[in-house]
């Protein structure tokens, strides 16, 4: 057996330590199944100097929350340089990073549970309420018109629940849904200009920058494919 003097940890240091090994134990399976005695164990302390750091799970809880929240936030950054497509593309790979990396605890969030409360729902919203600016950013949208912003917050909610069921089983090849969701950004967004002349204007907007071999072009080739053949030399109808 081998001895050696521990390190002593600051409180603060000991604290995002704590956060971090609740962070990764939640990551692997749902925060209701996880107790402070792994905790403890995981980060090689007592229980009751968990409870010295924090007053209970909950509040553990909260805080590794809090620093999934800022960085899961932070997934929706992305430089606003090129073509729409490919920015909102980037983003929905760093979005299913996260999801990939914290899937258990990810589900437990979005579904509910015991652990969830008014905190955690509050950080909720925030995430979902910085993925909403950070898209109208993209747009180059400071004051949104009511349809742009059912559509970006539709697109918003899409994403999450997808993130979901693609969780449960992963039936679905990952970089599809990533590409299939930025295809459902501009669909959500041309059926709203279907409707109204400020999204038309917006949607034309948005596509005059993007080139034909992006995530745009390659939803047009797509579509163009399902569409019936018109054989040649059939009569076209009266105008």
């Amino acid at each position: 057996m081998t001895t050696g003097a521990r390190r002593r940890m600051g409180v603060e240091e000991r604290r995002q330590q704590l956060i971090g090994v609740a962070l990764e134990l939640f990551s692997r399976r749902s925060p209701d199944d996880v107790s402070i005695d792994e905790i403890a164990a995981a980060a090689g302390i007592s229980r009751p100097l968990v409870y010295h750091y924090f007053p209970g799970k909950q509040s553990l809880y909260e805080a590794a929350l809090r620093r999934a929240a800022d960085e899961l936030a932070a997934r929706f950054v992305e430089p606003r340089q090129g073509p729409l497509g490919a920015r909102l593309l980037r983003v929905m790979r760093r979005f299913f990073d996260f999801v990939d990396e914290h899937g258990p605890g990810f589900s437990a969030l979005m579904r509910g549970g015991p652990a969830v409360g008014p905190t955690t729902n509050a950080m909720i919203d925030e995430v979902r309420q910085a993925a909403y600016e950070q898209i109208l950013a993209h747009l180059g949208v400071g004051d949104p018109p009511a349809r742009l912003e059912l559509v970006v917050r539709s697109w918003v909610s899409l994403a999450e629940s997808t993130a979901l069921l693609w969780l449960d089983g992963r039936r679905i090849p990952r970089a599809e849904l990533e590409l299939q969701l930025v295809h459902d950004f501009a669909a959500l967004a041309a059926v709203s200009a279907a409707y109204d002349g400020e999204m038309a204007s917006l949607l034309l907007h948005m596509l005059g920058d993007e080139p034909a071999d992006g995530p745009f072009g390659d939803l047009v080739d797509r579509l163009g494919a399902l569409l019936p053949k018109v054989p040649a030399g059939a009569a076209q109808p009266a105008r």
